[in-house]
């Protein structure tokens, strides 16, 4: 596995969380939760970029539970498409059912209200989002 920082987005349409991994790829942690109508959104983005310096960028892709993707994920390619225009580091769609269903019950569990915790939420939907990427990543041949 190569040596270097991964990124994932969690994108919504109002928040967006980030998560980042250590250089080793052993550990996501949640970074940031980002308004998804910043205007300065790109500008914000590329900063972070440019202070991780990601070998990889992934973004969960919302699918139905049939697997069909609905509008949501055209959303997380749009939101894709702009980060290309961002980073040359390979962008990455991870599937992301229920990640934020797992993140609220893993906040909920630590005893963390998760109505007073909606960017946590976002952000550890973001960490499920890069420990699955890192899992993939680390059962290639």
């Amino acid at each position: 596995m190569q040596r270097g920082r991964r990124i994932a987005f969690d994108y919504g349409d109002v928040r967006i969380g980030v998560a980042l991994s250590d250089a080793d790829a052993i550990l996501a942690s949640p970074l940031i939760t980002l308004a998804a109508g910043d205007k300065n959104l790109a500008t914000t983005i590329s900063e972070i970029f440019s202070e991780y310096q990601p070998i990889a960028i992934y973004i969960g892709r919302p699918s139905n539970m049939d697997g069909t993707l609905g509008t949501a994920a055209g959303k997380a390619s749009d939101f894709a498409a702009l980060l290309s225009t961002i980073s040359s580091a390979p962008i990455i769609e991870i599937d992301e059912r229920l990640s934020t269903v797992s993140a609220a019950r893993s906040l909920r569990d630590a005893g963390i209200n998760t109505k007073d915790a909606k960017s946590r939420i976002d952000q550890m939907a973001a960490v499920a989002i890069l420990e699955f990427a890192l899992a993939i990543e680390k059962n290639r041949p």
